[in-house]
């Protein structure tokens, strides 16, 4: 959420934020709205003073007196005239308030212009794309795949993008978990399991709401949301929190199966493990200083690629531009790696910086040394790691000749061996 000042201050900045995101937002009706708040606010304001003075008098009036009697007269009418208007108000407000939660975040200066993937920066890279098995094909044509990831069966059961993990398949996804958690526990985040549904007032303070409906899977009864990520409880952790500024910054890292309805999705993108309706994840979480918030952004992205570097996988790094950012973000860095047998790049992190963005949703904030005032902190959260396409680019880049898979070293002694095998 935009600081109501920003909005009526700088409104050229908001536009410039829309603008460079291209998302279709009308700005103008917004600040219109907010206008006619803070104009139904005064006037509710200037009646409560009527109303005060008017007490005021009555108290220095004898009871049953004719003055006394006309200021009761005039009292109801005051009176009646506030509560309509305070019906109008919060009326407006919560209008004005569902608007400004369809405002974009601000983008930092060096996000780049552009509207389309093809538009993002190469950030930087690690690897050789050319130094895979040169038996690389599809995970999803590799022989005896169906044997250890069943999507048949796990259509049967719920539905498309829901498949059984059978056996050595089972194996390997918990093995890649452990592996994730253990590695971010060694680089300072504290490791959390947390609540994989939430309620609105989470999924709101996050940014997936009111914009994200779509994509989520609802509990009708209770009207909780299966968690898209781990972001959503771990942000709301401190939700309506106040902390000490010698608390920050805060690590924190969670491991959460996700569930997306991933609606629209279609075509070569979603075969096999490329898109999921329920996957697992690991996610990594930051509260910290606004002074060192940037800096906090490029070691997230460094802890997320040494994970990658670890299992061998080459990759690649992207700085995102504007327009395919994302609502939320400020900066966003996304972490793709190199699948031998699809030979195209595959997305397995997005690391974001989205400075006060969630918490002013969220009411995080600390309280600085002698200060009168608490302020905001800034959150950022990158994922460390996304199992499936990971996993897609192990059993492609390592495709023997004669089927099996091997398994990076330093994912060795959490499998049990060096080679997986799908017959």
């Amino acid at each position: 959420m935009l600081d109501p000042k920003l909005l009526r201050e700088s409104p050229d900045l908001v536009r410039a934020a829309i603008a460079k995101k291209h998302l279709d937002v009308d700005l103008d009706a917004v600040l219109a709205l907010d206008a006619s708040w803070r104009a139904q606010l005064q006037e509710t304001e200037q009646l409560r003073g009527v109303q005060k003075a008017a007490n005021n008098d009555m108290a220095k009036l004898p009871k049953g007196s004719p003055e006394f009697i006309a200021k009761v007269q005039e009292m109801k009418a005051v009176s009646a005239q506030v509560k309509e208007r305070d019906v109008q108000l919060k009326e407006i407000e919560e209008k004005w308030k569902l608007a400004v939660l369809g405002l974009p975040n601000i983008p930092h200066s060096s996000v780049p212009e552009g509207h389309t993937p093809e538009e993002n920066v190469v950030h930087a890279s690690n690897g050789d794309v050319n130094a895979v098995s040169a038996h690389a094909k599809a995970h999803w044509e590799i022989t005896g795949f169906d044997r250890l990831f069943d999507f048949a069966r796990g259509s049967k059961v719920t539905g498309a993008g829901f498949p059984f993990y059978v056996g050595d398949g089972a194996k390997i996804v918990r093995a890649l978990l452990q592996f994730f958690l253990d590695e971010n526990a060694r680089a300072g985040y504290v490791e959390v399991n947390p609540p994989i549904f939430v309620n609105a007032a989470s999924a709101t303070a996050v940014g997936q709401l009111p914009d994200k409906e779509g994509q989520m899977y609802q509990t009708v009864e209770d009207s909780l949301y299966a968690v898209p990520t781990a972001e959503t409880p771990l942000t709301n952790f401190f939700r309506d929190e106040i902390l000490d500024e010698g608390a920050l910054p805060v690590y924190r890292c969670g491991y959460t199966p996700c569930f997306r309805r991933e609606a629209g999705s279609y075509g070569k993108d979603v075969r096999g493990l490329n898109r999921l309706h329920q996957f697992d994840k690991v996610e990594l979480l930051k509260w910290v200083h606004p002074a060192s918030s940037y800096d906090e952004l490029e070691k997230l992205r460094v802890d997320v690629e040494k994970l990658l570097q670890k299992l061998e996988l080459p990759y690649r790094v992207l700085l995102m531009c504007g327009g395919d950012m994302g609502f939320a973000q400020a900066k966003k860095y996304d972490l793709e790696v190199w699948a031998a047998g699809q030979k195209r790049w595959l997305e397995v992190s997005s690391c974001s910086n989205f400075e006060a963005f969630q918490a002013r949703r969220a009411q995080i904030r600390f309280r600085a040394k002698g200060a009168e005032k608490p302020e905001l902190v800034h959150t950022l959260n990158g994922s460390g790691l996304a199992v499936p396409r990971v996993l897609a680019a192990i059993l492609e880049n390592n495709l023997q000749e004669d089927g099996r898979v091997k398994i990076p070293a330093a994912l060795v002694p959490y499998f049990g061996k060096e080679f997986l095998s799908f017959v």
